[in-house]
């Protein structure tokens, strides 16, 4: 399936560098901020295999193959000409493979535009063996001694057809290629992971492919099970974003803030200070997309050094466990200022009068 014509890559004098410079904040885990979305600036940058890659815009194409009835080609201008539609959805990395109890709270908000992958398997026609699709991003290099390796992530048919979003823009503008231009798939409630960028391949197939992103890395055993389970639904956790970790505040009440998320609606949010009894937060009612939600407790304390942490508690009664896991409750440290001391009232006869 193609068109004459394509859409070139979005360009201008300001546009952001292809790769972050090494100093660039979106590196690191950024703070979520104040905005309920995420501005582009700072939504985190990860990848695999040595950066972005080199795609031109004119010649990229995204295929729709492997055990369908009609397989399909769509070059960027007919994918762009296809109803759009837009998912708000908390997007957090997984954190390193090698790592998967270290907490990253690496996390965003973002509001992506593009169209669900169903309408594309609607047209392709699933044959009855697909059990499985695979993913596939243009970025190619080595990984932990493996050469010639490309991005491959794959999900169950059914939770792809369900879930899978393929997004063009995000937050009302063009994907920036840092970000997965010109495609990528974005998978809600699921970890960043999963969700390929700089894609080209959807491939339905009969059993689940062996690959290092597949079933070498990403996987973990969660309670309940004996075996490794595929990195994919969110845990439940928070971060506290108000006050900052060493922050000095001045002796006045005030709202601790922050955001917390799930693979599902949070139900329950708790602050505890200075290691004293859990107390419930005002947790935001969440709206009809899996984005994070909002949370705020007014306190006043004493002056002096003080800790508080957050614990999120999710639909399927999941708890943020203690320290030692990847989504541990989050803790901050800072401190509270001496109140300021009051000038002595100047005498006045009328006082007395």
């Amino acid at each position: 399936m193609t068109a004459p014509t394509s859409t070139p890559a979005p360009a201008s004098a300001s546009t952001p560098p292809l790769v972050p410079p090494p100093d660039d904040p979106s590196h690191g885990d950024p703070a979520p901020g104040p905005d309920f979305i995420t501005p582009v600036d700072n939504v985190f940058v990860r990848s695999h295999l040595g950066g972005c890659p080199d795609i031109d815009p004119a010649a990229w194409s995204l295929t729709v193959e492997g055990l369908v009835d009609r397989p399909l080609r769509l070059d960027l201008a007919t994918l762009l000409a296809l109803p759009s539609d837009h998912l708000t959805a908390v997007h957090e990395c997984f954190g390193s493979p090698h790592r998967p109890d270290t907490p990253t709270r690496a996390v965003t908000n973002v509001e992506w535009t593009g169209l669900p992958l169903a309408a594309l398997l609607d047209r392709a026609g699933p044959l009855p063996a697909a059990r499985h699709v695979l993913f596939e991003g243009a970025d190619t290099g080595s990984f932990q001694g493996e050469d010639g390796l490309s991005y491959v992530k794959d999900l169950p048919l059914e939770t792809a057809r369900r879930d899978v979003f393929l997004a063009h823009g995000m937050n009302g503008e063009p994907l920036r290629v840092r970000h997965g231009y010109p495609l990528r798939a974005v998978v809600p409630r699921m970890f960043g992971t999963n969700s390929v960028k700089w894609l080209t391949r959807v491939v339905l197939t009969d059993e689940r492919p062996e690959h290092m992103f597949t079933t070498t890395l990403y996987t973990r055993t969660l309670p309940g099970y004996d075996t490794p389970q595929p990195v994919r639904a969110l845990d439940v956790n928070s971060k506290i974003i108000s006050p900052e970790p060493d922050a000095r505040l001045p002796y006045t009440g005030r709202a601790f803030r922050g955001r917390t998320w799930s693979s599902t609606a949070v139900v329950r949010l708790d602050l505890s200070f200075d290691g004293g009894p859990w107390e419930p937060a005002t947790l935001d009612v969440p709206g009809a997309d899996p984005a994070w939600q909002a949370f705020s407790l007014h306190r006043t304390l004493a002056p002096g050094p003080h800790t508080v942490r957050s614990r999120a508690t999710d639909a399927a009664g999941r708890v943020q466990p203690p320290p030692g896991a990847r989504n541990s409750v989050h803790e901050v440290r800072f401190t509270v200022g001496a109140p300021a001391s009051r000038p002595p009232h100047a005498y006045s006869p009328a006082a007395e009068e």
